[in-house]
């Protein structure tokens, strides 16, 4: 079998974190001697499974261990990122010192569904994981929600996920589109055709425009989370989304050096 190196586009402080992480986990366990990779070695797999949507065969051909290791080498990684990923609570506390905050949402395709009816979108025609995230006015990327089933509509999973209570608490002025029609003190709602509207005056268009360019960062920060290829088509259990967008916010995070102790 052929093999080649292949550049992970992140630095080296996201490595160290992620080993440091690892290598605690490991100072308080029995070593097992399965473990034929280091912490390093082990975050340098997970990242390049995270970050360049590299295969567990893939993994395990260029780390020169099984397939089944490779699996359980991402999955103990991500777990132990997983759990320090910020609840919306934690969020809030950053969010309500923003200028303003933007919450949109985006659908992660996947391929691997039993029940499929839950998870089939009808606005994109296809099977996948819907995920809510807040930016700030620089269209940074604040927070992700956990994943829910695709066919969720906006407002259920910003119900779900307590966000529209928490913005209106905080009294975070908030641009979202229409679909989050959620009545709040906080909350800024634009459509996205309204722009265009001829029923609408100048002024209202001039409004509508501006609030679609306030709103392009939501876009901003949704694309800066699909710069981790595995996100651009999960092929998993739909169960194991929510742990994957965590584990990937705090990397981010620790990537952008804010947010981290």
């Amino acid at each position: 079998m052929l093999s080649y190196p292949a550049p992970i586009a992140l630095s080296s402080r996201i490595l160290n974190h992620l080993a440091d992480r690892i290598r605690g986990y490991r100072n308080q366990r029995p070593i097992s001697v399965a473990r034929r990779l280091g912490p390093g070695r082990q975050a340098l797999l997970t990242l390049a499974h995270l970050r360049n949507g590299d295969t567990y065969t893939r993994l395990a051909a260029g780390f020169a261990i099984g397939v089944a290791a490779a699996w359980r080498c991402v999955q103990e990684a991500i777990a132990l990122l997983a759990a320090a990923a910020d609840d919306v609570a934690t969020a809030m506390q950053r969010i309500r010192r923003l200028a303003y905050a933007i919450l949109d949402g985006t659908l992660i395709p996947i391929d691997r569904v039993a029940d499929q009816r839950p998870y089939y979108s009808g606005k994109h025609k296809c099977h996948g994981v819907y995920v809510q995230i807040m930016a700030d006015a620089a269209g940074r990327l604040v927070w992700a929600s956990p994943a829910l089933p695709g066919s969720v509509h906006d407002l259920t999973a910003a119900r779900d996920h307590r966000i529209s209570d928490a913005l209106t608490i905080a009294d975070v002025m908030t641009f979202a589109d229409k679909a989050t029609k959620e009545p709040t003190a906080a909350c800024a709602r634009h459509s996205s055709d309204a722009a265009s509207d001829p029923k609408l005056s100048r002024r209202q268009k001039t409004v509508n425009r501006a609030h679609t360019k306030i709103r392009a960062g939501g876009e901003r920060a949704i694309a800066t989370l699909k710069t981790w290829k595995i996100l651009t088509k999960l092929r998993c259990c739909p169960r194991r989304a929510t742990p994957i967008v965590q584990a990937i916010l705090v990397l981010h995070h620790v990537e952008a050096n804010r947010y981290t102790g």
